[in-house]
């Protein structure tokens, strides 16, 4: 066999090898050194490589060729099964001939266009899990000579060579296809839109603390986006690689949120039949997102204010103590400051996760981004291969004129209902029959200072009770006024 000790192959060859170990190698650089290094190695004149266009009848195209040839070749198609080159990509056979000028099987038509005669050919397929996707060909030798055994050893390595890059190449490509496609959803899902001074000074703010550790409160009317930022801080920082648990801690019992969050050992409690880890344990080197934590009972503000501050806790039923590094997020849309002074909720615990205050602006509070939040969620709610629906002149202003008490997620929901019961390609005002409501106040002049006051008073606690859903009880607490108060006002401003 052919010894490999010319320095600039050897060079070329270590090369070779370090391209292919890299997922940033480009392919035209790649398969030329390859190309090349085989072609010096054997001595052939000239190399091509074709590939397969067309996977169900095996047209060939040329994709590389050594020497000034490409220019002429590129604009030549091999018919399927035509020729030497289109033999071995319909048979995957390696073909050899040493007398070119007089076999049958090959096709003229190329070397007289591009006006050079070929006597000797080395045809090799590129087979990729059993299907071939191209073929490469060594023609002439630079001695004259035939091609021989040890030749063709050599250019059939090079040949496989070429075929396991493709092949890498295939998975990589498709890899990064189902990549990119998870990472469109991902980003889909968690993508905070506009560019308001409002929520892009909440966006600035969010990256700049997303590095620490110190935990984040995030503040805000209901439907504003608390969980789009709870993930925005944990995605910028450095723990974006490691776990991320969220937990609504207004929609268990206290009981069951403690198993939650803490876990429990098999036997805690009837029906622990095994060992649970817990949500903060499952966080652990990550981030944990407290979501409603206002709504958590008093008795778990106590075992939570525990665990932030010695970062350790033990399971429900267990004796070992578990240590833990958690970034803390947490999120309400209620005032927990006045909270904590009707001794709902505590303290210790309030400043405890209120090191970073991010509050976030109502929709109300942004409405120029009204516009480019419609258009995000007409492409969210478009059906994959259908054209977007375009938006009426007039409906921006429409919805600019709304008070959104739902927010964003109103908004949201109004896009979709709109996108399924329009029929035509135009999103108009009409699609969205939006009602206003607030109660309007109508003081005129001439009434008096009680009137004007007990009108004022009527509309805002209908307001209040409408935004509750009529639980006095909530209204209430909003109102900063004791029920039975309330229900005298309802009485007194004849409210039904």
């Amino acid at each position: 066999m052919k010894l490999i000790d010319n320095q600039a192959n050897i060079h070329s060859l270590r090369k070779i090898s370090s391209l292919f170990s890299t997922t940033s190698v480009e392919i035209d650089e790649l398969l030329a050194m390859v190309i090349d290094t085989a072609s010096s190695i054997v001595g052939t004149r000239n190399t091509s490589l074709l590939m397969v266009a067309d996977e169900k009848s095996k047209r060939l195209q040329f994709y590389q060729a050594t020497g000034k040839y490409m220019g002429k070749l590129r604009d030549i198609d091999i018919p399927p099964g035509v020729g030497i080159a289109g033999l071995v990509a319909e048979t995957g056979e390696t073909i050899v001939s040493n007398d070119v000028q007089n076999d049958p099987r090959w096709y003229r038509t190329v070397s007289e266009k591009v006006k050079v005669t070929v006597n000797r050919i080395a045809c090799f397929p590129l087979l990729v899990e059993e299907k071939v996707v191209g073929v490469v060909q060594f023609l002439d030798k630079r001695d004259g000579s035939e091609f021989k055994e040890e030749d063709l050893a050599i250019l059939e390595r090079f040949s496989r060579l070429l075929a396991k890059f493709f092949q890498l190449t295939r998975n990589r490509a498709a890899l990064g296809e189902e990549f990119d496609r998870l990472r469109e959803i991902y980003m889909q899902r968690y993508l905070i839109v506009g560019e308001s001074e409002a929520i892009s000074k909440c966006i600035s703010l969010a990256e700049r603390v997303a590095d620490s550790k110190a935990p984040v409160l995030l503040t805000g009317e209901s439907g504003t986006g608390k969980e789009l930022f709870a993930h925005l801080v944990h995605e910028r920082g450095r723990r974006q690689t490691r776990p991320f648990i969220s937990v609504s801690c207004g929609a268990l019992p206290a009981s069951i949120l403690e198993r939650e969050l803490f876990g429990h050992e098999k036997g805690a409690f009837t029906g622990a039949d095994s060992r649970k880890i817990g949500l903060f344990e499952a966080a652990h080197t990550g981030t944990i997102f407290l979501d409603e934590i206002g709504e958590m009972p008093l008795d778990m503000q106590v075992k939570l204010l525990r665990v932030l501050q010695e970062e350790s806790f033990i399971r429900l039923g267990g004796t070992e103590t578990i240590n833990v590094d958690v970034r803390v997020v947490s999120a309400t849309n209620k005032d927990l400051d006045k909270m904590v002074q009707r001794g709902e909720f505590r303290q210790d615990l309030y400043y405890r996760i209120n090191v970073i205050n991010l509050k976030l602006p109502s929709l109300r509070e942004r409405k120029e981004d009204i516009s480019d939040l419609v258009t995000y969620f007409i492409r969210k709610y478009t059906p994959e291969g259908q054209a977007p629906k375009k938006i009426d002149k007039n409906l921006i202003s429409h919805l600019v004129a709304y008070s959104w008490p739902g927010n964003i997620r109103e908004l949201e929901n109004s896009v979709e209902r709109a996108m399924v019961l329009t029929e035509g390609d135009t999103l108009t005002a009409n699609a969205f029959p939006l009602e206003s409501t607030q109660v309007p106040v109508e003081i005129n002049v001439g009434t008096t200072l009680k009137e004007a006051n007990d009108s004022f008073r009527r509309a805002f606690i209908i307001n209040t009770l409408k935004s509750t859903n009529g639980n006095r009880t909530k209204a209430a607490k909003i109102l900063d006024i004791q029920r039975s108060y309330l229900s005298r006002l309802i009485k007194e401003l004849n409210i039904d």
